[in-house]
C-alpha cells in the first residue's frame, strides 16, 4: 500500500456553536478511489476544504507530502475576475509558464467549450464544466471534488466518469450521484453525527455497511434504556421500601442519564408524502406530432405520446437541448408550432421547477411555507402548524424565520418540495429535483414517488434515480429528434439505435404515411367499433363543455341560498358528468390502440 500523500488527523470544528465534527481522521493516497458521504449539513464540504487547505480547523493536524499537487472543484465555483474562461482555466496551472498554455486549449477541448468566451456568460452547467477544466489543467496528484455532477447533463456526466476512472492520482468525491460514485469508488468515508468512519470498499458495498451499524447501534441503545428503566424502578422501589438509598446505585443511574444525554441522535429522516388529489381521467395528456423551433433551430419535430393516468415518464437529453421546452408543450404552456397536445380531464398539477422560481430569496422559510399569512400551512388539505411541517423536512426549529437566500443548495431544495408537496396533485411535473439533495433524501424522494398514485413527468440527469423511477424515458437527442423507451436509463441504452445513416434512413421510412400498397395490413376495426371512435371525440367535447358550463355556475358563492334545488341537481350532474366523460375516454382509448395495433399488424 503507497503511503498517504494527504491526511488529516484529529480534525476537530465547531460551526455556530455546534460541534460539526471531532477526531475526523482521512489519508488519502496516489491512486486512491474514495467517496465521501453523508447527510447534508453533516460537514462533508467543510471537511473537503480542509483537505484543500481553505480551511483551518479548531483542532487536529493537515499534513501533505512536499511536492503534492492538490485541486480543489468547489461546490458553487466562483469565475469573477477573469477576462475569458481560458484566464480562469489556466489559473489552475502549477506555474504561469505560457509554454504550458497548450494544456488549456487541451482540456477545454475535453469538455467542450470555448476559452475566449466571458466567464460572465456562463450557464450553470458550462460553468461547471469550466471548473472541472480548471482542476484537472496542472495534472494534480490529488483531486477533491464536491459534487461535480451538479449541473451537468447526461454527455457531460459520462465524459467525467471516464475521465476520473482513467485518472492517475487519488482522489475524494462528495457527489449523490450513486451511478458515478458506484462505478469509481473503492474506499467510503462516512461523516455521521460528527464522526467520520472508513469502509475499506466502494459505494456499492456502502448502504449494507451503514444499515449494519446503525442495527448494531439501535441494539445498544434499547439495552441501555433498559437498563436505565430498570435502574429507575429500582430507585422508587428502594425509596418506598427501605426509606434508605444506595447512593452508589442512584449515581450510576444518574451517569446512565448523562450517558444516555450525550449520545448524539441520529437525525431523522426526512418525511416525504404527496397525495395524487382528485384522479385525473384515464387519459393526462396526448402529443400527436408536435414541432417546435426558435429561430433556425428546431428543438423538437414530429414527436408523438400518450400518457395515462399512474405513468411515470423520465425526460432526458443533453442541456439545451429543449427537455423544459417539450415539458411546456405537454403540459399546454406553450403551443407547438405544428401537431397537437390533448391534456385529459380533473388535472391539478404540482410543478417543481429547477431555477426555484417559485422560491422568494429575500422571503422568510415561514412566509414562502405559510403564503396567506398565520402559522399556519395546508398540507394536502389538512392544517398543520408551519414549525411542525418544516421538522419533516429536516429543518431546525430556529431556521423558520430565516431568510430563504441564507439556505444552502440542498436546503432550497427541501423547501421547494415542501412547498409542492403540500397541494393536492394528481400530476407531479418534477424538473431537476435531485440537484443539491443528498443520498438519503433522494432515497426517500424515491420511495414517495414510487408509492404516488399520480401521474409524473420527471427531468433528471441522474441515471440511478431514473433507473429506480420511471416506467418510460422520453430521450431528446439534440438534433430536434425526440423519441420515447420503455423503461429507465438503461433500458434506454439497450434500445437506442445506432444514429448512423442508415439509422437516420430507417428512422425517415418509419415517419412516412402508409401508401396503398401491398405490404399494409388488411385488418381493420368493425363498423360499429370504427363509428364508436369516430363518435367518441364528439361526446367526451361535449360532456367537457357541459362540466364547464356546471363548474361555472357552482362558482357562484350565492347559488346555494338563492336555488338549493338547482344547486343539488347541479352537484349530482357534475359528478355523474366526470364518471361519463372518464368511461368514454377510457373506451376511445382502447379503440384507438386497438386501431393502431391493427395497423402494424
Amino acid at each position: 500500500m503507497a503511503p498517504p500523500l494527504l491526511t488529516l488527523s484529529g480534525i476537530a470544528l465547531t460551526f455556530g456553536g455546534r460541534p460539526l465534527f471531532a477526531g475526523a481522521e482521512i489519508a488519502v493516497g496516489k491512486g486512491d478511489r474514495v467517496g465521501l458521504v453523508g447527510r447534508n449539513g453533516s460537514g462533508k464540504s467543510t471537511l473537503l476544504k480542509i483537505a484543500g487547505g481553505l480551511v483551518q480547523p479548531d483542532d487536529g493536524e493537515r499534513w501533505v507530502q512536499p511536492g503534492t499537487r492538490i485541486a480543489y472543484l468547489p461546490q458553487e465555483p466562483d469565475l469573477s475576475g477573469f477576462a475569458t474562461v481560458a484566464d480562469y482555466v489556466a489559473a489552475g496551472l502549477p506555474s504561469h509558464d505560457e509554454t504550458d498554455r497548450y494544456k488549456v486549449d487541451a482540456v477545454l477541448d475535453g469538455v467542450g467549450l470555448d476559452g475566449g468566451r466571458a466567464p460572465q456568460g456562463l450557464s450553470g452547467g458550462e460553468a461547471r464544466r469550466a471548473a472541472i477544466a480548471r482542476a484537472l489543467v496542472g495534472e494534480p496528484d490529488i483531486l477533491l471534488l464536491d459534487e461535480p455532477t451538479n449541473h451537468l447533463d447526461l454527455p457531460a456526466i459520462e465524459w467525467l466518469e471516464e475521465t476520473l476512472a482513467g485518472f492517475n492520482g487519488g482522489f475524494v468525491l462528495i457527489s449523490h450521484d450513486r451511478a458515478l460514485l458506484t462505478r469509481l469508488t473503492r474506499v467510503t468515508f462516512w461523516l455521521d453525527r460528527g464522526v467520520v468512519r472508513r469502509l475499506e470498499k466502494g459505494f456499492r458495498d456502502f448502504e449494507a455497511w451503514s444499515e449494519d451499524i446503525l442495527a448494531r447501534e439501535a441494539v445498544e441503545q434499547a439495552k441501555l434504556d433498559k437498563l436505565i428503566e430498570k435502574e429507575t424502578e429500582w430507585s422508587h422501589q428502594g425509596i418506598s421500601a427501605r426509606r434508605k438509598r444506595n447512593q452508589g446505585r442512584l449515581r450510576r443511574l444518574g451517569d446512565l442519564r448523562q450517558e444516555r444525554a450525550q449520545q448524539i441522535a441520529r437525525t431523522g429522516s426526512v418525511k416525504l408524502e404527496a397525495e395524487a388529489g382528485q384522479s385525473s381521467g384515464r387519459l393526462v395528456m396526448e402529443a400527436e406530432r408536435v414541432a417546435k423551433s426558435f429561430g433556425e433551430r428546431t428543438i423538437v419535430k414530429g414527436f408523438s405520446t400518450r400518457i395515462l393516468r399512474g405513468d411515470r415518464v423520465g425526460i432526458i437529453g443533453p442541456n439545451g437541448a429543449g427537455k423544459t421546452t417539450l415539458l411546456k408543450m405537454l403540459t399546454g404552456q406553450l403551443e407547438p408550432d405544428s401537431g397537437s397536445v390533448k391534456l385529459g380531464t380533473n388535472l391539478q398539477m404540482a410543478v417543481f421547477d429547477q431555477h426555484r422560481a417559485q422560491l422568494d430569496p429575500e422571503a422568510s422559510i415561514w412566509d414562502t411555507l405559510a403564503d396567506s399569512g398565520g402559522d399556519q400551512v395546508m398540507v394536502r388539505g389538512k392544517p398543520r402548524h408551519v414549525v411542525s411541517y418544516l421538522r419533516d423536512f429536516l429543518f431546525d426549529d430556529r431556521q423558520a424565520r430565516s431568510p430563504v437566500k441564507a439556505l444552502s443548495g440542498g436546503e432550497r431544495n427541501r423547501l421547494l418540495l415542501a412547498k409542492v408537496l403540500a397541494r393536492p396533485a394528481n400530476l407531479l411535473i418534477l424538473d431537476e429535483p435531485t440537484n443539491d439533495l443528498d443520498i438519503e433524501t433522494l432515497d426517500l424522494l424515491e420511495e414517495m414517488l414510487a408509492d404516488y398514485d399520480g401521474t409524473l413527468l420527471l427531468v433528471s440527469h441522474d441515471r440511478d434515480f431514473l433507473d429506480r423511477i420511471v416506467t418510460s424515458t422520453i430521450v431528446l437527442e439534440g438534433d430536434g429528434s425526440a423519441a420515447e423507451y420503455a423503461g429507465g436509463y438503461t433500458d434506454y441504452l439497450k434500445q437506442r439505435p445506432e444514429r448512423g445513416p442508415a439509422a437516420t434512413a430507417a428512422a425517415k421510412k418509419a415517419e412516412r404515411p402508409a401508401d396503398g400498397g401491398g405490404g399494409r395490413s388488411t385488418a381493420k376495426l368493425s363498423f360499429k367499433q370504427q363509428r364508436a371512435l369516430e363518435e367518441l371525440p364528439k361526446t367526451m367535447a361535449k360532456l367537457e363543455a357541459e362540466i364547464a358550463k356546471l363548474e361555472s355556475a357552482m362558482a357562484d358563492p350565492n347559488l346555494y341560498a338563492k336555488d338549493p334545488a338547482r344547486f343539488q341537481a347541479s352537484a349530482e350532474r357534475i359528478g355523474k358528468a366526470r364518471e361519463e366523460l372518464a368511461a368514454a375516454e377510457e373506451q376511445w382509448l382502447e379503440l384507438e390502440m386497438l386501431r393502431e395495433e391493427m395497423a402494424r399488424r
